[in-house]
């Protein structure tokens, strides 16, 4: 993370005496107000899903700075009190209710006027660790994790047009941060807004014929993705990709596996895939990576959302046997 510098009392004061000419013309607050020495609005975003939107649809007009470092697991984030200390200067704060409950509690606290919370911007749903089936209701919640609100499932960026509405949210929320930027914000917002449509697309027709609907991963993030795309999510645990499945669990996707003709068990890039192998040295399945984009490091396949996206599409149409 970039660490902001804190501003002395001192010269907090001299600034806002040498402004007050200025900002006295002004009716509200500072149009300059959370920005940084280079006029750049200071974006604080808490993980990368949030961090890419601020990215492409700030563009040159923000600095963005992310709680969570690459290669954090975003679900175990402690903040260190500078971090906390910090998130008081930022102009601006982006984060997803739910999935952090240390950084939760940390804007909470913050105060900071321009606070966006992404799970406000579309529909959350609740999924648990199968979607389409009725596997045994006991793995039905995902153990250890705040989903939110009445256990709804945060993890909104997997689906392409759910994320696009969250986009357009952010977009319309920075205009009102930094209207002086509006017009930029509007142009990169109907930019992204349109990957991720054409994602959208190639999802939908490239899983539209498929050999099984069914796909086993360790960590249950995928209940949007498999409910937009007509498949079947059977998580082995849960939230935890680390845990080890019960032995009820494992007959139970063994079962599964051979009912639904699966393939493949998925783990992902920031955990240990010990799980995963277990389970598929136990049923003869493959291993391979889908990847919940928590965060970007260089073992992921891609440098960012769009490619990491399109490398899970790939990966889920070799397993799916897609035709």
């Amino acid at each position: 993370m970039n660490v902001r510098r804190l501003i002395p009392a001192t010269a907090v004061a001299g600034a806002v005496t040498l402004g007050l000419v200025s900002l006295s013309a002004c009716s509200g607050t500072s149009d300059a107000a959370g920005k940084n020495s280079d006029g750049k609005l200071d974006v604080v975003a808490s993980f990368y899903p949030m961090q890419y939107l601020a990215e492409q649809i700030g563009g040159d007009h923000v600095a963005v700075t992310t709680l969570t470092k690459p290669g954090v697991e975003p679900h175990d984030l402690d903040l260190k009190p500078r971090q906390i200390g910090e998130l008081g200067e930022a102009g601006y704060i982006l984060y997803l209710k739910g999935v952090q409950p240390a950084v939760d509690d940390a804007i909470k606290q913050a105060g900071v006027e321009h606070t966006v919370d992404a799970a406000t911007l579309t529909e959350l749903e609740a999924h648990g660790t199968a979607v389409g089936h009725e596997h045994g209701g006991e793995h039905g919640a995902e153990e250890g994790h705040d989903h939110g609100e009445a256990g709804t499932d945060p993890h909104i960026w997997l689906d392409p047009v759910k994320y696009a509405e969250v986009a357009k949210g952010v977009g319309a929320s920075l205009e009102k941060a930094d209207p002086a930027n509006a017009a930029d914000y509007r142009k990169n917002t109907d930019a992204l807004v349109k990957k991720l449509g054409d994602l959208d697309t190639a999802f939908a027709s490239g899983l539209r014929n498929t050999a099984t609907k069914t796909f086993i991963t360790t960590h249950s993030a995928f209940g949007y993705l498999a409910e937009r795309y007509g498949l079947d999510q059977e998580g082995i645990t849960g939230i935890d990709p680390e845990s080890e499945p019960s032995p009820a669990r494992v007959k139970e996707l063994q079962d599964i596996a051979k009912k639904d003709k699966v393939s493949t068990v998925f783990f992902e890039t920031l955990a240990s895939d010990k799980t995963a192998k277990t389970l598929a040295g136990d049923t003869g399945l493959r291993t391979d990576v889908l990847d919940p984009l928590e965060g970007i490091t260089d073992k992921s396949r891609g440098d960012d959302y769009i490619e990491v996206m399109q490398s899970n599409l790939a990966a889920l149409k070799k397993a799916l046997g897609a035709k």
